[in-house]
């Protein structure tokens, strides 16, 4: 795998922006039901508020350039986590609406001695989790792993 980001891809986040439109639309066209108004506009505004927040977060997660550490992005801005900082780098196993879903799990250290568990989806990467970390492992970013 040669791409080194991974995010929410633009399409998903460009359907969110729609639908939200399209919910806040029917917000406006319920004007004879408050409670249908009132549902279509909250609902509206989560929507809208997914995809700025997944345009926020972007990219979510990278390899440095040279594969020292990773980047990643949160709400509260960017962190990075030099190699030394990495812990485990592993794929998890969630049961989700009957089946199993991989996700990525990232346990670094901050400079300051924090642990942090950072943990990837799907839809935060933009790619099959098991393919990130299969990137990372080959960088040599999964210091519990080696590249075989």
């Amino acid at each position: 795998m040669s791409e080194l980001r991974w995010s929410t891809p633009p399409v998903a986040i460009a359907a969110l922006v729609v639908g939200g439109g399209v919910l806040a639309l029917a917000a406006v066209a319920f004007a004879t039901d408050p409670a249908g108004r009132f549902l279509a506009g909250a609902a509206a505004l989560l929507v809208l508020a997914t995809a700025g927040l997944a345009t926020r977060q972007r990219p979510r997660l990278e390899v440095l350039g040279d594969a020292s550490g990773l980047a990643c992005t949160r709400l509260t801005g960017r962190r990075v986590f030099p190699r030394e900082a990495l812990i485990r780098v592993r794929i998890v196993e969630y049961p989700r609406f009957g089946r199993r879903v991989p996700m990525l799990e990232i346990d670094a250290r901050d400079p300051g001695g924090t642990e942090r568990l950072m943990i990837f989806g799907r839809w935060d990467l933009g790619a099959d989790p098991r393919d990130v970390h299969d990137a990372l492992v080959l960088r040599d970013l999964a210091p519990d792993q080696s590249p075989s």
